[in-house]
């Protein structure tokens, strides 16, 4: 192709809004944006985008990578492969070159001659001297690096027959009433279409073409999803530290309440966002005022669900409820803090020190977020615990293509058991730990409904039904007892499993859950292309339904698909169901980047292999 190394030796890929394209830039730069523009850009013609921002978790400086997946079927999780790389950081050139797919396409800066061993035979390269051009139009430094991404973008809208007007509209809403930052963009833009058209061979082989595939889908991050959720659940307080990737979803619930939660006579404020000196005393706060009947959350990661620990037992050894949501992030200690996992599963089922075990939901995408965010307050109050609702940083922190957000106005908010000032003065017997119809969920008070029948002591210590303190040792297992049988009662709350039976009997099964969930929606359609049939359930929340083991008993073997090295989805499963171990096979992928459907092809095809199950065509590589 003019301006680079040419054609490749293999046939170019040709596919029409179905394809990957992977932009590797350098942090800092400004490129984030502009990559965004280009994913709305399409989704804006009407065809479905994933887009992906794996970004490092310092300021500037170090690599960054921004994975748009174009696909009219709508599959929303990561495909795997690249067919046209934006290589924009030299840093990276080499690896990010391995990714293309034979026969892609690689668009690069060719301001500065590469030698032909930079380049492969079957990748077809497209340079354009982005560099000299904007060193030519623009003095400021500053300018040169931020409109040199608009003139890839628009370089890119010429060579993948992206409408440009549909760009001009977005830049427009970016930049609406600030003319003096919308026309030099608009103009970069365009700067760059006609560059492409009048020296580069277009269009690629790979192109978008207009069609009507979104419907009424919205565009929307998971965190601010959840937080949006929170606001419909009830919540009026928010305690937390800020710790990436949770710190989007505290300012999002700012936003939503100062729109949704401000009094419109008087402008006050009606509800409480405050930003805590550290981890631990974000959950004091949210105990402190659940214990006063507000709905309160708090939102943090692995390392903060660490520092919460001891809080967490007093709640759970209280029953206090309190919401916490745990965007997950690669791990231990601090990590990786802008790569995502699902690696704080049993740190939250099992948090704090002793016997404890805790309500984990797991949302699959922004609407569940949302959804899940709303129920947990209902749970949280009915069953008096902390519930998780655990997220992670892909979920939380990317945009997501999903159904509209609904809201069933007639729902009530669900407060559980509590005793009011007529039940106390009507003679009731009140016992804060006293299970009168056991479900192991006793009655409770407010501060202040009666003047002398309402009143108990709160407290971590062992008490008894009457939270009177005792170290009686019959009386403590009474009361450990009665917490696992409202464990128990709490699977009637919450969200069941979701199974999807194969298309033909298959005596193989496959559980996962969480942002796993889209991805494996596209392999089991390419599983079942050639031939092999896996029944699935999609968990969405612990203590386990009892269609889980049901589920498993009926299978001679389950892969289960998780994003952590140890298994510890397995390992719930195993220790809550007692299974043989050896009937549940790991999936795991926890390199940081969300995982993808040509990761679990290959995964479940080779371990398939053992058991001689054969597809009818090669699993992709």
């Amino acid at each position: 192709m003019q301006g680079g190394s040419g054609m490749s030796k293999v046939s170019p890929i040709r596919a029409v809004n179905d394809f990957v394209v992977k932009f590797a830039n350098v942090n800092g730069s400004g490129s984030a944006s502009a990559n965004l523009l280009f994913a709305k850009a399409i989704l804006r013609m009407g065809v479905p985008v994933a887009p992906r921002n794996i970004f490092p978790s310092n300021i500037q400086g170090l690599p960054t990578w921004f994975e748009v997946r174009v696909n009219e079927a709508g599959w929303r999780g990561r495909r795997g492969g690249v067919d046209l790389m934006v290589a924009m950081n030299p840093q990276t050139w080499d690896e990010d070159l391995k990714e293309i797919e034979p026969g892609g396409y690689l668009f690069y800066d060719s301001t500065k001659a590469l030698p032909a061993s930079k380049f492969r035979d079957d990748v077809n390269a497209i340079g354009m001297p982005l560099t000299a051009i904007c060193n030519r139009e623009y003095s400021d430094a500053r300018q040169r690096q931020l409109f040199k991404n608009i003139i890839y973008v628009g370089a890119l809208s010429t060579l993948l027959e992206i409408e440009p007007e549909t760009i001009a509209e977005l830049i427009g809403e970016q930049y609406k009433g600030k003319e003096a930052l919308l026309k030099p963009n608009v103009q970069a833009m365009h700067m760059g279409r006609a560059y492409a058209e009048n020296n580069l061979d277009w269009p690629l082989g790979v192109r978008v073409r207009r069609t009507n595939a979104v419907g009424d889908r919205i565009f929307i991050e998971g965190n601010s999803a959840a937080a949006l959720g929170c606001v419909y659940g009830g919540a009026t307080v928010c305690a937390w530290y800020p710790i990436t990737p949770s710190s989007s979803m505290a300012e999002a619930f700012a936003r939503h309440c100062k729109r949704f939660r401000t009094d419109p006579a008087s402008s006050k404020a009606r509800y409480a966002s405050v930003q805590a000196e550290d981890e631990l005393a974000s959950i004091g706060m949210v105990i402190g005022a659940s214990w006063n009947g507000a709905r309160a959350f708090t939102c943090t990661s692995g390392p903060g669900i660490s520092l919460m620990q001891e809080f967490i037992g007093l709640a759970y050894f209280a029953e206090i409820p309190a919401v916490i949501f745990d965007v997950q992030r690669g791990s231990p200690s601090t990590g990786m803090p802008t790569r995502t996992q699902q690696a704080d599963l049993l740190s939250c089922a099992y948090a704090s020190h002793g016997d404890t075990k805790h309500v984990l939901i797991f949302p699959q995408d922004p609407k569940e977020a949302f959804e899940f965010a709303a129920l947990s307050f209902d749970l949280a109050d009915r069953l008096q615990t902390p519930v998780f609702v655990m997220m992670d940083l892909d979920i939380g922190m990317q945009e997501w293509l999903c159904d509209p957000l609904a809201w069933d106005s007639r729902r009530h908010h669900d407060r559980g058991k509590v005793m009011s000032f007529q039940d106390l003065e009507s003679g009731t017997e009140f016992g804060r730990y006293l299970d009168v119809d056991g479900d192991g969920i006793a009655y409770h008070t407010y501060p202040g409904p009666h003047p002398s029948r309402a009143s108990y002591f709160t407290r971590g210590t062992t008490k008894d039904r009457y939270a009177h303190y005792t170290e009686e040792g019959a009386t403590y297992v009474d009361n450990m007892q009665r917490l696992l049988r409202k464990l128990e009662t709490a699977k009637q709350y919450l969200p069941e499993p979701v199974r999807r039976k194969a298309g033909a009997p298959t005596r193989f099964g496959a559980i996962y859950f969480g942002s796993t969930a889209p991805v494996m929606d596209e392999t089991l359609a390419a599983l079942e292309s050639q031939g092999v049939h896996l029944d699935t359930l999609r968990l969405r929340a612990f203590p386990f339904h009892d269609a889980v083991c049901d589920f498993i008993s009926e299978h001679e073997q389950v892969f289960v698909v998780e994003q952590n090295r140890d298994a510890q989805m397995r390992s719930l499963l195993i220790n809550e169901l007692v299974i043989d171990p050896g009937k549940l096979i790991p999936v795991l992928h926890y390199d940081g980047t969300p995982i993808t459907a040509r990761f679990i092809l290959r995964e479940i095809g080779e371990k398939l292999a053992m058991f001689n199950v054969t597809p009818l065509r090669k699993v992709a590589p």
